[in-house]
């Protein structure tokens, strides 16, 4: 089969690899429909952390949002599960610590994470192998492009969560690139007055295009009190910001990673009241996705910039945007 391989900094070609087997307690699934997002880019350019502290390294074999078919099973699994339409969690914990019996697998110490962590490889292929326990199934409401959305999605949603949003309530959020975008369409979804800070007019275009109508630049940014804060960009001085701009007692969501450390006051943090929540992965929020895109509360579709084939994917990881692409964030690989 055909997958993308990461084989140094700044150099990705398309392999013919083995298929993949599954192991006991997985499933195969051929992939209809992948994305790439920051962390692949991070991959690609060399800079990602996980390179530099082990838990990585090249060749490696990314793409960890994703939806396909499931076409095979290894031991132990239900054969009924081979034609489904499925997607399916990045972070696969070890299934035996005590985060992973308490429901947090997706901060397990152990854990694999597909196409990211560990050398699982990715879904950027026909096909990829991950543990059936890992699989979400998608209802006919929710298709292909929808369906490659729900990772990114996840996050958000989780982000959301964390802000404790009430209808009415100031919402800003800092960043409106994918995540940034999708957090401002669930923060909208839970009927709260949304903001965004854009970097520049053309961040703060696309976002209007949205229907998003207060959006910031720095210099612009009205002064009003801020009940939640969702920080989601990747400026290391942005965190610092976000807790000066939230009202007291309100909340404060750091979903974005910079590359270089953030640093906050933490005497702020007290004397302000302010919760503090820290965002990882979507692990816990993808039900939750897959049916708010079901139900039409949020439709991530319109972040699409373009769909392409997989042999264009070194091409756009490497920054260059293909003829007719979209203002969008997101790219897609059909397969």
């Amino acid at each position: 089969m055909r997958a993308l391989v990461i084989t140094a900094p700044q150099r990705a070609e398309i392999q013919e690899v083995p298929d993949p087997e599954p192991a006991a307690g997985e499933v195969v699934v051929d992939v209809r429909r992948a994305g790439i997002c920051g962390t692949d880019i991070e991959f690609f350019t060399g800079e990602m952390a996980y390179l530099h502290a082990g838990h990585a390294a090249y060749p490696m074999r990314i793409g960890h949002e994703w939806t396909g078919t499931v076409s095979d099973v290894g031991a132990g699994i239900d054969r009924a599960w081979i034609g489904r339409r499925v997607t399916g969690d990045t972070m696969l914990g070890c299934g035996a610590c005590r985060r992973c019996e308490h429901g947090r697998q997706h901060v397990c110490e152990n854990r694999l994470e597909l196409g990211i962590r560990g050398g699982k490889a990715g879904a950027l292929a026909e096909k990829v192998a991950t543990p059936v326990a890992s699989l979400h199934r998608l209802p006919d409401g929710v298709d292909d492009a929808m369906a490659a959305m729900v990772e990114p999605g996840g996050n958000a949603f989780r982000a959301v969560q964390g802000a404790s949003l009430r209808p009415g309530d100031r919402c800003l959020v800092l960043g409106p690139g994918t995540i940034g975008l999708l957090s401002a369409m669930f923060a909208r979804a839970a009927g709260a007055d949304v903001h965004l800070l854009a970097r520049d007019d053309r961040a703060l275009e696309f976002a209007r295009s949205l229907g998003f109508d207060r959006i910031w630049t720095q210099e612009r940014m009205p002064q009003l009190p801020w009940d939640a804060v969702i920080e989601a960009s990747n400026a290391p001085q942005l965190p610092a910001k976000a807790l000066e701009l939230v009202e007291p007692g309100g909340r404060v969501v750091y979903i974005g990673l910079a590359g270089t450390p953030s640093l906050i006051d933490t005497r702020d943090l007290a004397l302000k009241d302010v919760t503090a929540v820290g965002v990882l992965s979507a692990s816990p929020g993808l039900a939750g996705t897959i049916d708010a895109y079901a139900a039409g509360v949020v439709d991530p579709r319109p972040l699409i910039a373009a769909t392409v084939a997989l042999e264009e994917l070194p091409a756009i990881l490497a920054g260059e945007r293909p003829a007719g692409a979209g203002p969008g964030p997101k790219f897609h690989v059909s397969l």
